[in-house]
C-alpha cells in the first residue's frame, strides 16, 4: 500500500472511532474491552498515543518497567486511560491527520493498530461499526504475518492455511481457515472474537481450542 494512501486511511479510521467514542456513556467508557485487563478508555487512549506523544515517553516507560514491553504497554495504557474521556475522544479529531509513529512502528503498523483497536472497543460494546477497508486489513495482515513481534502469528498459526474470501490473500499451509480479511486480521493479532465468521476445518479446530 502506498504511504500516502495508508495515512489517508489512518485519518479516516481515527475519525470513525472518534464518532463512536463521542457517543459513549460513563459505563461504556469503563467497560471491559476485548483486551484482558484493559478498559475501553485504556484502549482508546493507547490507540491515539503515538500521534500525541514523542519517543521520550516510551523510553521512560521502558526504563520504569525494566524493558518489559508488555508491562510497559499495559501500564502506559492504564495511565493514559485515566485521562478525562472528553480529552481522549477529542484527541482523535485533533490528531486525525498526524503521521507520527510509535518507535519501531514500521510499514502499515499505524493503520493496523487503529483498525484492530477500534474492534477491541466496538465488538466489546456490541456497537454498530463500519467494516475495515479490505485493502487496509490486507496490508495489516501482510505486516503481522511477516513480522515475528509482537503477535508471533506464524508460530501460533503454524499448521493452518489462511485464505481471504474477499481479497487475493493467503498465508500458511495446513488446515483451511477462510473468511473475510477483517476477521483474519483479528485472528492474526490474537483476537478470537470473530472465529465464528471464519470457515473451514482449521476454523473449526481453532474454535474448539479457544
Amino acid at each position: 500500500m502506498q504511504r500516502n494512501r495508508m495515512w489517508e486511511l489512518v485519518a479516516e479510521q481515527r475519525l470513525l472511532l472518534a464518532g463512536l467514542l463521542e457517543g459513549l456513556d460513563e459505563e461504556q467508557w469503563n467497560a471491559d474491552s476485548l483486551c484482558p485487563g484493559w478498559r475501553v478508555r485504556d484502549v482508546a487512549a493507547h490507540a491515539i498515543a503515538p500521534a500525541t506523544t514523542g519517543p521520550g515517553t516510551v523510553l521512560r516507560e521502558m526504563i520504569r518497567t525494566r524493558g518489559d514491553f508488555n508491562s510497559m504497554v499495559f501500564f502506559d495504557g492504564r495511565r493514559r486511560g485515566d485521562a478525562p474521556v472528553e480529552q481522549i475522544a477529542a484527541d482523535y479529531r485533533r490528531f486525525a491527520t498526524s503521521q507520527r509513529r510509535a518507535p519501531g512502528a514500521v510499514g502499515a503498523t499505524p493503520l493496523m493498530d487503529i483498525m484492530v483497536h477500534a474492534r477491541d472497543i466496538s465488538i466489546a460494546l456490541d456497537a454498530d461499526y463500519p467494516s475495515m477497508p479490505v485493502a487496509g486489513a490486507q496490508a495489516g495482515a501482510e505486516l503481522v504475518w511477516r513480522l515475528p513481534f509482537p503477535f508471533y502469528a506464524r508460530r501460533k498459526l503454524a499448521g493452518y492455511g489462511l485464505q481471504a474470501s474477499d481479497a487475493s490473500w493467503s498465508a500458511g499451509e495446513g488446515a483451511l481457515v477462510e473468511g473475510p480479511m477483517e476477521a483474519l486480521l483479528l485472528l492474526l493479532t490474537g483476537r478470537n472474537a470473530w472465529l465464528g465468521r471464519l470457515d473451514g476445518p482449521g476454523a473449526e479446530r481453532l474454535r474448539l481450542e479457544s
